[in-house]
């Protein structure tokens, strides 16, 4: 492998902008081409970024053989297009979450990354943030003994135009798989797979989850209580309670710059800053996985996005979310 990590965006939303001003933060990473289905498109987003090929098709791009790693940015609809195309051309891959709107296609793909022994990861960003890494570790080792409860919000105000993709049911738009899935990974990393779901959510008039609720058992015992919303700009806080103390997270729980662990009335406060928006950690991790020869990554394990997916899969059907016509 070179010296550096050579990428092609895929896709030219504010998504890829972000991506691609954080991946400037990673002295072993290169944009070398960006891909969309417009060439206009693929050139405006190139100049603006200052990258040296632009393509007017996602083949072309996947095809460029000075290409290492593809980000797919697109609206969640095409993930499952984009990645196949993408892990077909034997390119490494990292896929915008959720990976896809339902977890059977999600297998798919999985399946034909490791048939294919070709590397695959959604990104989950906040898996990958240092603050985030820090809590796991702190209570897989019993820093706040056996946990017992998540709790976790994300809700953003609005208003949105009927047409504004968060809105749209054609693009996989409402507040379950766009923002929902941050709470419920959130949840996970702490508690596992659940054993029982149950969800609400008021729907749009377009068809989609706008502000719903999701409460998540588990054979420990434990519980986590979630929302997400489109109609709220909620605290956006987290907090995992364990027998002998809790783990909090301030507004933007989902990339955090730290976080205060309470034990009794004693608190010890954890900072974790960081430069950029904190999509270069995700980056950093493809590169690490490549560079070793692996095909998933052990921080953000196929296996778990998977799990993930199958918790919104069955809030997606419990609350009336079709994305099928």
């Amino acid at each position: 492998m070179a010296d550096r990590i050579r990428w092609g965006i895929l896709s030219t939303g504010s998504i890829a902008s972000t991506f691609v001003e954080d991946l400037h933060l990673l002295p072993d990473a290169e944009v070398a081409a960006v891909g969309s289905r417009t060439a206009q498109s693929a050139e405006r987003f190139a100049a603006k970024h200052g990258i040296p090929r632009a393509h007017g098709s996602w083949q072309a791009l996947v095809d460029d053989p000075e290409v290492d790693a593809i980000y797919v940015a697109t609206p969640h609809t095409a993930h499952y297009d984009a990645t196949m195309l993408s892990l077909a051309a034997g390119k490494a891959t990292l896929t915008e979450k959720p990976l896809t709107l339902d977890v059977a296609s999600s297998e798919a793909l999985v399946a034909t990354a490791r048939e294919r022994g070709v590397f695959l990861m959604e990104a989950m960003w906040m898996r990958c943030i240092p603050a985030i890494r820090r809590m796991v570790e702190l209570v897989a080792a019993g820093a706040i003994g056996d946990p017992t409860a998540v709790h976790a919000d994300f809700g953003m105000a609005g208003p949105w135009d009927e047409s504004h993709r968060l809105l749209s049911r054609a693009l996989g738009g409402g507040a379950l798989f766009d923002v929902g899935i941050y709470p419920v990974t959130f949840a996970h990393l702490f508690l596992g797979a659940p054993s029982s779901v149950q969800a609400w959510a008021r729907m749009s008039a377009g068809g989609v989850d706008e502000n719903t609720g999701i409460l998540l058992g588990y054979d420990s015992g434990a519980l986590a209580a979630l929302t997400c919303s489109l109609v709220g700009d909620s605290a956006r806080r987290a907090t995992v309670t364990g027998t002998t103390g809790r783990i909090e997270v301030a507004r933007e729980f989902f990339h955090p710059s730290g976080f205060t662990i309470w034990r009794g009335g004693e608190a010890e406060t954890v900072d974790l800053p960081f430069e950029g928006a904190g999509y270069h950690f995700e980056a950093a991790e493809v590169h690490r996985c490549i560079r070793e020869g692996r095909t998933e990554s052990p921080l953000v394990p196929l296996s778990e996005t998977l799990d993930i997916l199958t918790v919104l899969d069955v809030v997606r059907v419990k609350v009336g979310l079709d994305y099928s016509s």
